[in-house]
């Protein structure tokens, strides 16, 4: 493979541990705000959602572009892949637990907001151990030069303005 789809190869192993920092970052913030009662209740369940819309985005943009991607090239990779996307499943379970939540929070217009917090509490925890086995696995593949960047968008793009 030639050096250039290398050095791109590795910038998507970048943009990869990139985007789970912003992830955490986003959950981190929501659940600090959730603690201290910083935000107004309306406010961080706008926040909530839309951090749940950018997780969803980022592992559906996995499962359909970048472990297809990665499989085609390293069929080695499908036990890793299927824990991964085993993980996306549980983590998708969470957050429609929390957006079901957070519709009954809106509505109510109640202090709706410590199930939430909870609810964050346990998916940090999963998300982080996600995170860094996923970081540990498949950056390593990225890092030996698969190429391919038609998933990118959505794996990467939701931290952009």
């Amino acid at each position: 493979m030639a050096s250039r789809d290398g050095d791109r190869a590795v910038a998507l192993s970048q943009q990869l541990a990139q985007a789970h920092q912003e992830l955490r970052r986003q959950i981190s913030e929501i659940r600090t705000s959730i603690g201290q009662g910083r935000l107004s209740d309306d406010v961080l369940l706008t926040h909530c959602l839309a951090f749940c819309a950018a997780l969803t985005s980022h592992h559906q943009g996995e499962d359909d572009g970048m472990f297809s991607e990665l499989l085609r090239q390293r069929p080695d990779l499908a036990p890793t892949v299927a824990k991964l996307v085993e993980d996306h499943g549980l983590i998708s379970s969470i957050l429609s637990r929390v957006r079901e939540l957070a519709d009954r929070a809106a509505e109510s217009r109640g202090p709706a907001l410590e199930p939430i917090g909870r609810e964050l509490d346990g998916l940090a925890a999963i998300m982080e151990s996600h995170f860094r086995y996923e970081e540990r696995t498949i950056s390593e593949a990225l890092d030996d030069g698969e190429p391919g960047t038609d998933w990118s968008d959505m794996v990467f793009g939701f931290g952009r303005a």
